[in-house]
């Protein structure tokens, strides 16, 4: 298993950011064009777009961003664009005629959100995405993600594990505009396929969802009822699942396991229903991401490398109690 780490050690430590893609910023404002590079001095607003607030993983996304904004004399605002891309567009024009000095941003959609990017960029607003990628190197200052694919692997190490290399099981997947919903999914491929007795009988999207993930859940267990394991893109679906497999007298027995640390997710854990759940640093990055565009904002210095990915740490009963605040882990 791999090492579980703190997230207080993973911001403190650069060695746990790992570069994906090498792209220098733009260190004047002459260079890069934007109205804020280089200023000398904090102040003013930045603008923060979240995915959807309902989800407790988004909601602390924007909290842990817009309170990092404000520590460091900023106004703060945050708007949500429910995976929706022209929800997002707007939400950047409105950035734009606000004078926003930075947008902070989880992309709606890994293609579709490029035109949004570039239009800020274009206004002379440095962006910097959290949490997903879009699929253009070099209009964002930076791009701050979990290491799905690391993560993916550790969650699929233990569900492989807990499952004991045999049965039938079904995948729950996630919105297939986000990259991280492939990564994770081609990371539990890589790992279970190295086992033949485990055999997927399903796997339905439910666009990170728990209603979804409950239906879905419904009708893979109607045309699957001897399955014995569910994996899942994150706790949503997974909690989803849960749900329905309990108002089918059908969770005894099935190994479900989950993406994302979130609280309910913990409390799943606790309660023996939830396997076990992968923490994504989202505290983290979201902090990280301010912060990088409060030094583009005095400085005119972006990051050296565009694409960073932060690893995540897997949360079983064992360590269930270092999980000390939302998304928070202390070793």
């Amino acid at each position: 298993m791999v090492r579980k780490k703190a997230l207080a050690v993973l911001a403190a430590a650069g060695a746990l950011v790992l570069g994906l893609t090498a792209c220098s910023g733009g260190s004047s404002n002459e260079s890069t064009g934007d109205a804020a590079a280089g200023s000398g001095e904090a102040g003013g607003l930045i603008t923060i777009i979240v995915n959807d607030p309902a989800n407790p993983y988004w909601k602390t996304e924007g909290d842990i961003a817009a309170a990092t904004a404000e520590e460091l004399g900023y106004e703060a605002t945050v708007g949500a664009h429910k995976g929706d891309a022209n929800t997002e567009n707007t939400l950047i024009d409105t950035a734009i005629s606000n004078n926003s000095v930075a947008i902070i941003l989880d992309p709606a959609n890994a293609d579709g959100s490029v035109a949004a990017v570039k239009k800020a960029t274009n206004a002379g607003i440095p962006v910097f995405l959290v949490n997903a990628e879009i699929n253009e190197a070099g209009i964002a200052k930076a791009q701050l993600v979990s290491n799905n694919a690391q993560g993916a692997a550790l969650g699929a190490q233990e569900w492989v594990r807990l499952m004991g290399d045999a049965g039938d099981y079904v995948e729950l997947f996630g919105a297939p505009s986000d990259n991280n919903a492939q990564t994770r999914s081609n990371g539990y491929t890589t790992v279970i396929s190295q086992y033949p007795g485990l055999v997927q009988v399903g796997k339905e999207v439910a666009d990170w969802d728990r209603t979804k993930g409950h239906d879905k859940m419904q009708a893979l267990l109607q045309a699957n009822p001897a399955i014995n394991g569910v994996i899942s893109g994150n706790d949503e679906m997974a909690l989803g699942a849960i749900a329905a497999l309990k108002e089918a007298g059908a969770l005894d027995g099935i190994v479900v396991g989950g993406f994302d640390g979130s609280p309910d997710a913990v409390d799943a854990i606790k309660a023996g229903e939830l396997a076990y759940t992968v923490l994504q640093p989202v505290a983290v990055f979201s902090e990280e991401a301010v912060r990088l565009a409060d030094t583009f904002i005095r400085t005119g210095e972006a990051p050296e490398t565009e694409k960073q990915a932060f690893d995540c740490i897997l949360i079983t009963s064992e360590n269930i109690d270092k999980m000390t605040a939302p998304f928070t882990y202390t070793d």
